[in-house]
């Protein structure tokens, strides 16, 4: 169904481009795309398929699926960097699984909508990397409009951090420590859902941060273990396997170090940023560019994410970190998926977005160029039918 911000019913969109990328098929030359009621109804080259008469029409050099970034922390941190707009991560608290990202997600942010003005039009958001066991992601649509409204899951991902970032937090002052947090709190959840199917008299009461870690169990929630250096992805693949947890890693600066046991587990990664600042923490001297190539020639399913960094604004745009993997050995191809069908899949959301396919919703990016060139703009950008930005980026 779409919502209540979309267009008109019956309302016509018809979107011409030089060309036409729709990530699941070949390129189209002279491409056009159609949308009515909000949704992709054709793709074709001009004059192949019948365009409605009056339709609104847009047209540009490129034209994409909206872009997907993997995880952020937009919306929970703001662009002011200061106190009351910095809502991405709960101070003292190690074991937190029953924060929700929706509960703090301010869509109004005007760092939403700087993303947004670069083609971002889908971002999972949530908790910073530090506690060892975090809080909860949201998905959700970059419009100004009521939280409840955008989501696309409300509820997603739990984030769990292993490295540096987690021994800051009580009672993890060494990798070990942060580990072991993580498994206790497994650990507890296991003998927790054994106890909440007792008798009502010996049941134990109801623990929100445990039901979410029940449901990581039975693989009803995946976790996404934000790691960078080698031996913190290893011990997060350990963990994974040791829980049965249906798992995503995410930043991974040092992944490419550990390519082949990834690919291995068959667990997916969440590149990036691209562009990390390596020289903020030793947990990233060994980042390189090229890793996101090299990840996916071992066979491990990537996306890109714009992620978090302690500066200002603590969130970067997917589409330039897309642009130099690109160029550093994912090629153009695999890059633009990294950023629309393939965060979309790992997110679990790639039957509504991601593709410029028939039936889903009609999210996509006008460009004056190619979008994986840096002078290039993002000229338009339509939601749900809607076209939301006109102002070449």
């Amino acid at each position: 169904m779409i919502a209540w911000w979309s267009v008109a019913l019956g309302a016509e969109l018809v979107v011409h481009g030089q060309q036409v990328l729709p990530v699941d098929g070949p390129p189209i030359e002279d491409g056009v795309v159609v949308v009515r009621d909000g949704r992709i109804v054709a793709v074709g080259k001009h004059g192949e398929i019948e365009l409605p008469a009056g339709a609104t029409e847009l047209s540009g050099a490129v034209v994409t699926p909206g872009l997907v970034d993997g995880l952020s922390v937009v919306g929970l941190s703001g662009v002011l960097n200061r106190d009351p707009d910095q809502d991405h991560e709960e101070p003292g608290l190690a074991v937190a699984p029953e924060l929700r990202a929706l509960d703090a997600y301010d869509p109004y942010e005007p760092l939403v909508g700087w993303l947004r003005g670069f083609g971002v039009t889908t971002v999972q958001t949530g908790p910073s990397p530090g506690a060892p066991v975090g809080g909860r992601t949201l998905i959700a649509h970059t419009l100004s409009a009521p939280a409840d409204a955008v989501a696309m899951v409300p509820d997603g991902m739990l984030v769990v951090t292993l490295g540096e970032p987690a021994k800051a937090f009580p009672g993890a002052h060494t990798r070990m420590g942060a580990a072991a947090q993580v498994r206790q709190a497994f650990a507890s959840a296991r003998e927790y859902r054994e106890r909440r199917r007792l008798p009502l008299a010996d049941r134990s009461p109801v623990d929100l941060g445990l039901d979410a870690l029940v449901d990581a169990l039975e693989r009803r929630r995946r976790v996404v273990f934000v790691a960078e250096q080698a031996d913190d992805l290893a011990t997060a693949l350990r963990i994974a396997e040791e829980y049965e947890l249906d798992a995503v890693l995410a930043g991974a600066a040092e992944g490419w170090l550990v390519r082949d046991a990834i690919a291995a587990a068959g667990v997916p990664v969440l590149v990036g940023p691209t562009m990390s600042r390596t020289w903020s923490t030793t947990e990233t001297v060994n980042a390189s560019f090229a890793n996101a190539g090299l990840l996916a020639d071992a066979g491990v399913p990537i996306a890109l994410m714009s992620g978090y960094e302690g500066y200002v604004p603590k969130v970067r745009v997917v589409l330039f970190e897309a642009q130099v993997a690109a160029r550093e050995g994912l090629g153009a191809e695999r890059a633009l998926r990294a950023i629309t069908l393939g965060p979309a899949e790992v997110l679990g959301v790639a039957d509504r977005v991601g593709s410029l396919t028939p039936g889903k919703q009609a999210d996509l990016v006008v460009f004056d160029g190619d979008p994986l060139e840096y002078t290039s703009h993002a000229c338009a950008v339509v939601i749900g039918g809607e076209i939301v930005e006109r102002t070449c980026r």
